[in-house]
């Protein structure tokens, strides 16, 4: 029997910050605008068509804008947007679900195509996420996702570490972890998706101030929900130690701040039988050495 993955993050608590920021979402979705626009161009370049389209973690509905100004719209017949905020979904047309990407509503084989940009970093299990996106694929389904990568705010977390270890004795952590950019294929791989794919878009931000930094988080809805997370909040004390080391280090000539945000974008395909297949290991018909135009020679013992 296996074990139950470690619940990391406190969803009911996450749910409550989207909702609070929900009614400012559009003054701060750069990250979201840019990873959306993103997946619109990958699907530009696939040439098919996808009847049912769902967006999972849709927040401000980026995705649909940046659909309906491009070729891709005509590909698919019905996009329903999803998220687990319904404060997030609330105010626009279309259709809209209020859903927890843990646990999606979709039944098996009921959808062409599955997007998400920016959401599934916050589940608890996202291979166990992932193997509910490619269950409600049809075979041969697409899933093109974006997700927040560990190189995300390490000046901002390694600013509040060490303040926090300087003035308290010992420090929590005020930044949620994220999932590593080399890993990323391989959990596509692990919840049983076909010729997985993974890149990385590293995105510097420059703000005015570290505070306006934490204001665009509070605003994104994006601030720690880890489980584990420190009860007593950060002191004023510590919070103007972090912004003081985060001023001292990360100032750039034109005296602002950088801020390090890392987008992994990954795509698969829920399995058929008309996909590519790799080869048996030991069936290739001509050698490397070969293939290549030079001389094999022994490994040295």
């Amino acid at each position: 029997m296996s074990a139950s993955p470690p619940i990391l993050f406190d969803r009911a608590l996450h749910r409550r910050r989207l909702d609070r920021a929900a009614p400012g979402q559009d003054a701060a979705d750069f990250l979201k605008r840019r990873a959306a626009g993103d997946l619109v161009a990958r699907l530009e370049a696939i040439m098919r068509r996808f009847p049912r389209a769902v967006d999972l973690g849709a927040r401000g509905g980026a995705f649909a804008r940046a659909l309906a100004g491009s070729d891709a719209a005509a590909k698919i017949d019905l996009l329903v947007e999803t998220d687990l905020s319904g404060a997030m979904l609330a105010g626009r047309p279309g259709l809209r679900v209020v859903a927890d990407e843990e646990q999606l509503p979709f039944a098996a084989g009921s959808l062409d195509l599955a997007v998400s940009s920016l959401a599934l970093h916050w589940t608890n299990d996202l291979v166990g996420a992932l193997i509910q996106i490619r269950r409600a694929l049809k075979p041969d389904g697409l899933f093109i996702g974006a997700l927040l990568g560990g190189a995300t705010l390490t000046e901002l977390r390694r600013c509040l570490l060490e303040a926090e270890a300087e003035l308290s004795g010992g420090a929590g952590p005020r930044v949620s972890p994220f999932a590593d950019a080399f890993d990323a294929a391989a959990l596509l791989q692990r919840a049983g998706f076909a010729l997985p794919v993974a890149d990385v878009d590293s995105v510097t931000v420059r703000y005015g101030h570290p505070l306006a930094l934490l204001r665009d988080l509070r605003a994104m809805g994006e601030t720690n929900v880890l489980l584990d997370r420190p009860r007593r909040p950060l002191t004023r004390g510590v919070l103007l130690r972090a912004m003081a080391l985060y001023a001292e280090r990360f100032t750039g000539p034109d005296g602002r701040v950088t801020a390090t945000f890392e987008i992994i974008t990954v795509t698969g395909w829920a399995p058929h039988d008309s996909q590519q297949k790799p080869l048996r290991p030991g069936s290739a018909k001509m050698r490397l050495a070969d293939a290549l135009g030079t001389v094999e020679k022994p490994a040295p013992r």
